[in-house]
């Protein structure tokens, strides 16, 4: 997939949630940040999160309340383990949510694994205008979810989020 006129305007941090990864072992994060660049994104940085649902929230608080990216795509925490706790952490800060973003996640992920899938726990939403995709830890996961659902998505989200009246992406022109 090679680069797209006008979505390089689109700032986007990528965050692994573990409390066992490091950058240099962090597969699935490697993956964001080049997924994301090659579809033309502009990926600021990559950070490496805690499994503590404080430091999540005040992460993407921060992010969110400081104007440092319209997006950030979120690897990490997703599953049911007890330690995974990305999702209770984003569901309590979301203004608004998508509702659909697990679901059609969920549909994808049996479609490729079966009935495992009902285990991830991925999410969506805005948080002060900055858009939060939260996908699982594993990169045959998180990949699933970028490929088929943030990247399609993601600039259309962000128009809508900052309150654009106009759609760069989405839908096809009225007829005329």
């Amino acid at each position: 997939m090679g680069a797209v006129a006008g979505r390089s305007a689109v700032r986007v941090i990528t965050v692994t949630v573990s409390d066992k990864r490091k950058r240099v072992h962090d597969e699935a994060g490697k993956a964001l940040d080049t997924e994301l660049s090659t579809a033309g994104f502009r990926v600021i940085r990559h950070n490496v999160l805690s499994e503590e649902p404080d430091y999540i929230r005040a992460f993407v608080s921060g992010v969110a309340n400081g104007n440092e990216a319209e997006a950030i795509v979120m690897t990490g925490g997703t599953g049911i383990n007890p330690r995974d706790q990305t999702f209770e952490a984003l569901e309590g800060i979301f203004e608004k949510r998508f509702d659909g973003f697990g679901e059609a996640y969920r549909r994808l992920s049996f479609d490729a694994i079966g009935p495992h899938a009902i285990l991830a726990r991925p999410t969506a939403g805005v948080v002060n205008r900055c858009i939060v995709y939260s996908l699982p830890g594993s990169k045959r996961g998180a990949l699933l979810g970028l490929q088929k659902l943030v990247i399609p998505t993601l600039e259309h989200s962000v128009d809508l989020a900052i309150g654009h009246k106009t759609h760069t992406s989405g839908f096809p022109p009225p007829p005329a």
